[in-house]
């Protein structure tokens, strides 16, 4: 059984949305810190951000960029008002 300071590798391939078989590849190129407990990786939660901030897949990244575009086209005015408050 896993402790609750850890996740496993399946877990954080839900969180990611990329397969498990990608996140291993990504413990192998020391992109994500895990640690090794039989046959399987796991993976400490505290960690979880920080590796999501880092990985997000492109679809995603355009997402938000998007948005944000968006945001700022429908709320600039706004934003400069407040930010000046």
């Amino acid at each position: 059984m896993i402790s609750k300071d850890y996740i496993s590798t399946s877990e954080v391939a839900k969180i990611l949305g990329i397969s498990r078989q990608a996140v291993l590849k990504k413990i192998e190129s020391n992109e994500i810190a895990a640690e090794k407990i039989g046959r399987n990786f796991v993976i400490p939660k505290k960690d979880i951000l920080e590796i999501a901030g880092k990985i997000l897949g492109e679809n995603r990244k355009q997402e938000i960029e998007t948005s944000l575009d968006k945001t700022i086209k429908d709320y600039g005015e706004a934003i400069k008002k407040l930010g000046e408050e």
